[in-house]
């Protein structure tokens, strides 16, 4: 038996309605648009060889599927999303805590971040395939070069916006520096971290894919190359919807930690 008052119990009813609503109007805007194309397709309004339609998509993902490339592409390609996303989000959040922790480091570093996340990163692609290796390894450096100094910035930024009341108070009964970190900086900016989690899922995705483009024969972005090399836009297309959902996967998972 539940503690719960009516007025709670009603207002809990309400957000899970409102919950499914949301989902159900996510899934109707997404139905309705793979329905107008459809129909444009099938008209010859459009025209399938530049725009593609949802039932060649349908069918590349078939054949794709079939022959075995799919699975190997994609396991390839959320690899390195993988391995690109816990470096930049441990030495990210590290980086973070040093500058929040030495506000002299601080000073010195903050040109040369800023300076390093304006970068063009693609046009830094010769550079990387040379220090690293037309491989794995560039593709995870030009991942880390997209979502590592993001990361760095925006969690710095929720570090130093925490509520100086908070940190007068716990200094008040003789708190050292560890002690405000560990007991108020961190734990009041959990939501700050994660929002930047999500930013952070995403930029590595780009990263990754922007990678392969450049040098990988394998993945996601290997698939979207060759298939543009081709004139293959059912293929391009495809890996994009594909992208686009492995996304909205690794977005929910984030968005459950609490």
């Amino acid at each position: 038996m539940n503690n719960y008052s009516f007025e709670h119990i009603q207002f809990l009813k309400m957000k899970k309605k409102e919950k499914l609503f949301i989902s159900l109007f996510r899934l109707l805007i997404i139905f309705f648009v793979l329905l107008t194309w459809e129909v444009l397709s099938k008209l010859n309004i459009i025209n399938t060889f530049l725009y593609s339609s949802p039932s060649r998509i349908i069918n590349t993902l078939y054949k794709l599927t079939l022959n075995g490339l799919l699975i190997k592409h994609i396991f390839i390609t959320l690899f390195e999303v993988f391995i690109s996303f816990i470096i930049s989000t441990v030495l990210g959040i590290m980086i973070a805590s040093l500058l929040w922790s030495n506000s002299f480091i601080q000073k010195i570093l903050d040109p040369y971040i800023t300076i390093i996340n304006s970068l063009p990163k693609v046009a830094l692609g010769p550079l990387i395939i040379l220090w690293c290796g037309a491989g794995i390894k560039s593709i995870i450096f030009m991942s880390l070069l997209i979502s590592l100094f993001i990361t760095i910035i925006n969690i710095y930024q929720a570090f130093i916006s925490t509520d100086i009341n908070y940190l007068t108070m716990i200094k008040s009964f003789g708190a050292s520096k560890w002690q405000c970190f560990k007991y108020v900086v961190f734990p009041a900016n959990m939501s700050n971290i994660i929002s930047t989690l999500k930013i952070n899922i995403s930029m590595n995705l780009i990263g990754v894919i922007m990678g392969e483009l450049l040098v990988s024969k394998t993945g996601l972005g290997y698939l979207i190359m060759y298939g543009s090399q081709i004139f293959n836009i059912n293929l391009v297309i495809t890996c994009i919807f594909i992208l686009g959902f492995i996304s909205y996967l690794m977005y929910c998972v984030v968005n459950k930690i609490k």
